[in-house]
């Protein structure tokens, strides 16, 4: 006989905590990237998961001859992602530059889980980020004891990407001080890390590559010298085109990171969503999408994934708070939020455009009323 036991609400509990909050890129589309493996037959690079042809299909989506749909994690040119993955695939690194919400750092991750199969040899750039977090560290308990050695020397993303033929990331390269930037120069040109300390060097082994990520528009940047600024190509990500395409982003992302928090589908909410990304674009552009106002703009870069976290927080509003219907009263506080960063100056900005645009803009009025309660 059989007995088949349930688990206790603790046991569930503790299985449910143990979920990712946020998976990463390899593991949330393991499906697609197994399937795209299953059918690429065309010619791989080195250690390479994919083929480039593949790793391209991957990020800008498509449908495969078995009928598998992989689904775009980027929208834009085809070619600057073509640019990208050939990069990588010779001995230059690949530098992803644009403003602040251009999905840099999404492309990055997605592009490491495609080539490499393991986007998690990152090195996040910060003001205080030291030269061994690109370089190495030291176990200090075994450098005490027996001195400097292999068992004691901490490896970095980066080494351990040379050392394994694998793809190192580094997000915001330009918030590294320019000191510990200058760091990768030997990296890049000589494809080695040396370990002077033990006499010994690291050779990076073919399939080794670095992906970097950097603005400069955000205050406390640090511009890239010139020497290491050759060791790149650097690919430029740009905002989306038209309200389509950048709607079309924010619908994806908000579905996606709906369903990761188990956050109810908002069949209606596409016109809010393109409410969001109209009043965004145009306070970013400076004028109306008709262009006959011109407009001020405010000091917040209004991003596309400022407008994705807009919709994502209205989504939660509506799911908990109200209905489960997106409406404008759920976004309106989000968007203040996003467009008045100074106090001063980002007000009158936007109370200028409530009066002069959203009041008299046709279809408008529940969206205008709900901003001016929020706005009082």
């Amino acid at each position: 006989m059989t007995v088949s036991v349930e688990p206790t609400s603790v046991e569930a509990g503790e299985a449910e905590s143990t979920q990712a909050l946020r998976p990463h890129a390899e593991d949330a589309f393991a499906h697609e990237l197994a399937a795209l493996a299953a059918q690429d037959d065309r010619p791989r690079p080195a250690r390479w998961k994919l083929s480039p042809w593949a790793v391209a299909t991957y990020l800008l989506g498509g449908t495969l001859p078995d009928g598998t749909v992989i689904t775009p994690k980027y929208v834009g040119p085809r070619r600057l992602v073509e640019v990208a993955v050939t990069t990588l695939a010779t001995d230059r690194a690949l530098l992803l530059l644009g403003v602040p919400g251009t999905a840099k750092t999404w492309v990055s991750e997605h592009l490491a889980a495609a080539v490499s199969g393991d986007s998690t040899l990152l090195v996040q750039g910060t003001a205080g980020t030291p030269e061994e977090a690109i370089r190495y560290g030291w176990n200090y308990a075994q450098l005490l004891a027996h001195g400097p050695s292999r068992d004691a020397l901490v490896p970095s993303p980066v080494m351990r990407a040379m050392a394994e033929g694998m793809t190192a990331r580094v997000e915001e390269l330009t918030r590294i001080p320019a000191d510990v930037q200058d760091t990768l120069i030997t990296i890049l040109s000589e494809k080695t890390l040396p370990i002077p300390e033990l006499g010994q060097e690291v050779q990076a082994v073919r399939g080794f590559n670095l992906i970097a990520t950097a603005n400069d528009r955000d205050r406390g940047v640090n511009d890239l010298s010139s020497a290491l600024r050759r060791r790149f190509n650097t690919v430029v990500l740009p905002l989306p085109e038209s309200v389509e395409a950048e709607v079309d982003i924010v619908s994806r992302r908000v579905d996606q990171i709906g369903r990761s928090l188990d956050l109810p589908a908002a069949p209606d909410g596409i016109d809010e969503i393109r409410r969001v990304v109209t009043v965004f674009r145009e306070l970013r552009d400076g004028i109306t999408a008709d262009g006959r106002t011109k407009l001020k703009s405010p000091s917040g870069t209004l991003s596309t994934a400022e407008a994705i976290s807009v919709v994502t927080n209205g989504l939660a509003l509506a799911a908990h708070f109200g209905d489960g219907v997106l409406r404008s009263g759920d976004v309106a506080a989000g968007i203040l939020g996003a467009v008045v960063r100074d106090p001063a100056a980002d007000r009158v900005v936007w109370q200028e455009y409530l009066e002069a645009v959203v009041r008299e803009r046709d279809g408008w009025t529940d969206f205008y009323r709900s901003c001016r309660e929020v706005s009082a």
